[in-house]
C-alpha cells in the first residue's frame, strides 16, 4: 500500500476513503455504504451532494473565488450579511466572516474586550466559561473551553476562563432537580464574578445545547434567562458560541431562541456552510458595534480567507435551501419521532443512563451501572467502541465527552442532516439498536454486565 504522508486523527490507524455522497449516505472506494447519523461533525445540516449548492458554487467559482477584505468587499458578502441580520433575533447585524468555529469563537471575544477598550475600559479582559465546554482548538477558543482532556497539553499556554459548572442536569452536582433547585449552577456565575472581581471581566460564553464535551447537555428552560440577567447586571456581555447549534440544528435558525434569550455576540459556523466549503461567524449586535464605530471603525482580526466570496455564496445558497424547503419547520416534528425511538433503546439497554438534547443535536451518556450512575473507566475506551461497531455496521455516530468533571464519562451524539426521513429514522435505528447488541454482548464477553 502506498504511504500516506497525511496527518490524521490517528497515525496508526487506517481510514476508508470516501468516494462520494447522497443525501444522509456516504459511500467509500470500495462501495460500502455509511448513513451519517453526525453529519460529520455535526456540520453537513442538508446532507451530501445536493445539487443546488454544487450548483450556487460553479456559479460564483465562475465569477471569483477570492478577493482579500482589505482590499475589496464582495455581492456575496455583502447579501450573507444583510441576509443573517435579517433572520438573526434581536439586533444581531453586523458579520464578521471566517473560516472555522474556532476563529468564530475567538473573534467574538476580542470583540467583546474591545467593546470595553473602545470606552475606555481597559481592565475588563477576561472571558469567563463553563466546565464540560468546548469552544474551538486555538489557544484563544482553547482558553475559554472547559474540556479537560483537550486543554491537558497546552495548559501553560491558556487563561484560566472555565470557573462555573455546566447546567447537567443528569448529574447535577447539588442533587437537585429544576426548577425547584433555584439554578443554582447558573448562580455560580455572580459567585465567580464577585471573587474576580466585575471590572476583570469582558464577556461569559456557552453553548446553549454543550456538544462535544457534555453530549448535547441541554439546560432547563429559565436557565439562560438566569445567566443573562447576571451579565447585564454586572455590565458583562453574553456570548453565544452557536457553532454546533445554530442554522437549524434545534429547529431555529439559533438555538437560544428557544429559551427566549437574545445573546450580545453570536459565533456561528458548522451548518453554515454545511460542509460545503469552510465558513463561520462572529456575529455582534448595534449595542456592540456602537463604541468600535464611534471609535477606531476597525474590529482588531482578520485572516487571508475571512469572507471570500466562494463560501459566502456557499452559504447564501445553504440558506436559501434551507428556506425553500421549510427545512427548520420540520425538525421538531421529526426529532420527536427519533427520541421516541432512542428512549426504547434505552429501556432495552442498562449501560444507556440518560437521552437528552434538543432538535437533532440528541445525546446518549452511556454508564456502568444504573445505580448511582456509575461511568465506565476511562481504560474501556467506551466510546471508541461503540463508534467503531457502529461504523462497522455502516452507522457514523459523533463522539462526546461526559461526567461532572469532563473526562471520566461516555457519550455519543446523534445529529443526522436535518433533511432525514421518518423512513430514514428507522434506518439509523435498527442501525444502532444492532449496534448497541454487538456491544452489550461484548461487555457480557469482558465481565462487564
Amino acid at each position: 500500500m502506498e504511504q500516506s504522508f497525511l496527518i490524521k486523527p490517528m497515525l496508526d490507524e487506517s481510514y476508508p476513503t470516501i468516494d462520494h455522497g447522497n443525501g444522509i449516505y456516504l459511500y467509500d472506494t470500495d462501495g460500502k455504504k455509511y448513513l451519517d447519523a453526525a453529519s460529520g461533525a455535526v456540520t453537513a445540516n442538508i446532507g451530501h451532494g445536493v445539487a443546488e449548492i454544487i450548483e450556487a458554487m460553479l456559479e460564483q467559482a465562475k465569477k471569483v473565488s477570492f478577493v482579500y477584505r482589505s482590499q475589496f468587499t464582495s455581492e456575496a458578502a455583502e447579501r450573507l450579511a444583510r441576509k443573517l441580520a435579517e433572520l438573526l433575533p434581536g439586533e444581531l447585524n453586523w458579520s464578521f466572516f471566517v473560516n472555522s468555529g474556532s476563529e468564530a469563537t475567538e473573534t467574538a471575544m476580542k470583540m467583546a474586550i474591545q467593546y470595553w477598550q473602545e470606552q475606555g475600559v481597559m481592565t475588563k479582559t477576561k472571558v469567563l466559561s463553563r466546565w464540560v465546554s468546548y469552544h474551538g482548538i486555538t489557544i484563544g477558543a482553547l482558553s475559554m473551553s472547559g474540556h479537560p482532556l483537550r486543554r491537558a497539553r497546552f495548559v501553560p499556554l491558556l487563561e484560566d476562563f472555565p470557573v462555573i459548572h455546566p447546567p447537567y442536569c443528569y448529574r447535577c452536582p447539588y442533587h437537585l432537580d429544576a426548577p425547584s433547585c433555584g439554578y443554582l449552577c447558573a448562580q455560580e456565575l455572580q459567585t465567580a464574578i464577585d471573587r474576580i472581581g466585575a471590572n476583570q471581566v469582558a464577556a461569559f460564553i456557552a453553548e446553549p445545547v454543550i456538544g462535544a464535551a457534555g453530549g448535547a447537555i441541554t439546560p432547563p428552560m429559565d436557565y439562560y434567562k438566569v445567566v443573562k440577567d447576571i451579565c447585564e447586571r454586572n455590565q458583562i456581555l453574553f456570548i453565544a458560541d452557536e457553532v454546533m447549534t445554530g442554522f437549524g440544528r434545534t429547529g431555529t435558525m439559533l438555538a437560544l431562541e428557544q429559551w427566549n434569550v437574545v445573546p450580545d455576540i453570536v459565533a456561528l459556523g458548522k451548518g453554515m456552510g454545511a460542509g460545503y466549503a469552510p465558513i463561520a461567524a462572529a456575529v455582534a449586535s448595534e449595542k456592540v458595534m456602537e463604541p468600535i464605530l464611534a471609535g477606531s471603525k476597525s474590529v482588531m482580526s482578520g485572516h487571508t480567507l475571512s469572507a471570500n466570496p466562494q463560501s459566502c455564496a456557499v452559504s447564501l445558497a445553504v440558506i436559501e435551501y434551507l428556506e425553500k424547503n421549510q427545512i427548520m419547520k420540520n425538525v421538531e416534528d421529526k426529532s420527536i419521532y427519533l427520541w421516541n425511538k432512542l428512549e426504547r433503546l434505552k429501556s432495552k439497554f442498562p449501560f444507556i443512563g440518560d437521552i437528552r438534547g434538543k432538535g437533532f443535536l440528541l445525546g446518549i451518556e452511556f454508564i456502568k451501572e444504573q445505580t448511582g450512575k456509575v461511568p465506565f473507566l476511562r481504560s474501556e475506551n467506551v466510546t471508541q467502541k461503540v463508534i467503531t461497531i457502529a461504523k462497522e455496521k455502516g452507522l457514523l455516530l459523533y463522539p462526546a465527552g461526559a461526567g461532572i468533571d469532563g473526562i471520566n464519562g461516555d457519550a455519543v451524539i446523534i445529529s443526522p442532516p436535518l433533511t432525514i426521513s421518518k423512513r430514514e429514522i428507522k434506518e439509523l435505528i435498527n442501525l444502532l439498536n444492532a449496534t448497541f447488541e454487538t456491544f452489550s454482548t461484548a461487555l457480557i464477553q469482558d465481565g462487564g454486565d
